[in-house]
């Protein structure tokens, strides 16, 4: 990924009342060392991120995204972030984007261990190429996330539906995912429940009703995902959040991973059986995807 832009932030108290923040934003050398060695982010993982697509120039879902980001702090009991200083500080990058796909990741931290203040900064980068997972689709694998559909309800502590930094897990189950033989992973409950994939949503098609898995399942909910119901809802089409035993992902007539920058990607097997793949309604849903979304 070639980091092109970054933005350190000042951050200010959500109730901040400044209409502009210009003196709170510093722009950085993305490739130069920008951190202290004591910053939490690096040393715990301890803070939250969103990631969003920028085409063209325009972000993407930013007030979807900033809500997610304070929904991710409060579960974090971080400081609540001030979201008229954040979407300054993303059309800041924004206007560093020009054409074509780029992503864009907001960052924030508890800051340096013992300070007590918060770190925030943006970064800009070109977006991989996701034309293939777009057209060919990805083949995916059922891995088990160590715990039952009930535990979200029970342990909040596990900040289950939070964007946080610490990704190792969601890392190590693609690199499982490949070593496999397949493209990505879907965490399943150990009861036999779909949740998500490490970095996307899942949305599944039967007939004309379109599923994801309830949100209720502590699983991250999808901004993607939502922008995309709500299309599919003007389009006339019935859209749920349900309860998905894994069985239902190989007899659905068509599956999607749904993410902020590789949009929707059909998964075209399932732990190595195949499944249907309607190219026709994929390219559909990726134009609509594509276009300016606020």
């Amino acid at each position: 990924m070639a980091w092109r832009f970054a933005l350190r932030i000042d951050p200010v108290a959500s109730d901040d009342p400044r209409e502009a923040f210009d003196d709170t934003l510093r722009v950085i050398d993305p490739l130069a060392p920008a951190l202290p060695v004591g910053e939490l982010s690096a040393q715990r993982g301890d803070g939250i991120f969103e990631s969003l697509g920028v085409v063209d120039g325009h972000p993407q879902e930013v007030g979807p995204h900033l809500r997610r980001l304070a929904h991710s702090a409060e579960l974090c009991e971080l400081p609540a972030p001030n979201l008229v200083q954040w979407r300054a500080a993303v059309e800041r990058v924004a206007a560093e984007a020009g054409e074509g796909e780029n992503v864009m990741k907001l960052l924030f931290s508890r800051g340096v261990e013992g300070e007590g203040s918060p770190t925030a900064w943006i970064t800009l980068a070109d977006a991989p190429d996701n034309a293939r997972a777009r057209t060919e689709g990805v083949r995916i694998v059922t891995l088990d996330r160590g715990y039952a559909l009930d535990v979200p309800g029970r342990a909040p502590w596990l900040l289950l539906g939070a964007k946080t930094l610490s990704y190792a897990t969601n890392m190590a189950a693609i690199r499982e995912a490949k070593r496999r033989g397949a493209d990505d992973a879907v965490f399943v409950t150990s009861d036999g429940f779909v949740l998500e994939a490490p970095t996307a949503s899942v949305v599944l098609r039967v007939g004309d009703r379109f599923v994801t898995p309830a949100p209720s399942a502590g699983i991250l909910h999808g901004t993607t995902q939502l922008s995309l119901f709500a299309h599919l809802e003007q389009r006339g089409f019935a859209t749920a959040y349900d309860t998905v035993a894994v069985d239902d992902l190989a007899g659905a007539d068509a599956v999607w991973l749904l993410s902020s920058v590789r949009l929707a990607a059909p998964v075209s097997a399932v732990d190595g059986h195949a499944i249907p793949v309607d190219r026709a309604l994929t390219d559909e849903l990726n134009a609509y995807l594509l276009s300016p979304r606020d």
